[in-house]
């Protein structure tokens, strides 16, 4: 069984603080245009999103788990060594919601990005504690403590890539769909020293983000300039936006899928989704 023909769709998912939940509208289109995703990688807040999809949560009860989710409890102050925070709670939370599994156990690949505060290289976590790798993603540096896992020094993969899509093309997967959530470039006047960090990161990152955007098939670009990186009470807009902007460009990514299916059509692993097959009828 050849398993990269398998896995013809892939969905990397950026970071982006609250603005991360976009990618929960983003998936609902996806999956109502019977998009199939067949292995997503995300990093920070694409990193949560990814998991929950991974771990098969439906786009309903991920909306109604992000929207009630106490942001502000998630980060414990702790005494200042490596990081003012500790984002233990929201390690926890995943535990008390898909119990405490590994990410190989996901019902489709999940690759979650993080960096290396030691030695500035990227860490690809495919295996192991998957509550612990998403604390490790989401862990901005010198804001939250890194997380330790195999002797290595973890924090936000925003540093080293921002949108994964290095993860899906190296395990072969043809088509490989983007989201990026900075697409406007626009940072909001910071109201507190996490948005003084946050904006910080962000300009840098996106400054060199565009290497990476041009490795994907197809990038997805809601347009959040409206909504902020920090707001929590912004969340349900901000999940209707990337909904809405995912809808406009859905024949665009049907053309991009549909081109995909047609190069591996006569592998007999590959099941058509239903409006492909009928168009290949016509």
């Amino acid at each position: 069984m050849n398993k990269a023909l398998e896995l013809l769709v892939g969905l990397a998912l950026s970071g982006g603080g609250i603005r991360g939940a976009a990618h929960i509208g983003i998936l609902d289109a996806l999956l109502e245009n019977e998009i199939q995703i067949d292995a997503i990688a995300g990093n920070s807040a694409g990193a949560m999103v990814a998991a929950l999809h991974a771990f098969g949560v439906p786009v309903k009860k991920m909306e109604e788990l992000i929207t009630s989710l106490n942001w502000y409890k998630i980060a414990n102050f702790v005494l200042p060594k490596l990081g003012l925070l500790s984002n233990e709670e929201l390690g926890d939370h995943f535990i008390k919601l898909l119990g405490d599994v590994n990410i190989e156990e996901a019902n489709i690949p999940l690759s979650i990005v993080a960096t290396d505060i030691s030695t500035g290289e990227k860490v690809v976590l495919q295996r192991g504690n998957l509550a612990r790798a998403i604390r490790a993603s989401a862990a901005i540096p010198g804001m939250f403590k890194p997380v330790e896992i195999d002797e290595q020094l973890l924090v936000d993969g925003m540093l080293v890539e921002n949108i994964p899509v290095s993860p899906l093309r190296e395990m072969g997967v043809p088509c490989v769909l983007a989201v990026n959530l900075s697409a406007d470039r626009s940072y909001a006047k910071p109201d507190g020293i996490i948005d003084v960090v946050i904006n910080a990161f962000e300009i840098a990152i996106d400054v060199n983000m565009q290497h990476h955007l041009i490795k994907a098939d197809f990038v997805i670009e809601p347009d959040l300039s409206k909504h902020s990186r920090t707001d929590a009470e912004q969340i349900s807009a901000i999940i209707k936006a990337g909904k809405r902007d995912t809808i406009r460009v859905i024949e665009a990514v049907k053309r991009e899928v549909e081109q995909t299916y047609r190069r591996h059509s006569k592998n007999p692993l590959v099941f058509l989704p239903q409006w492909l097959e009928d168009k290949l009828k016509d």
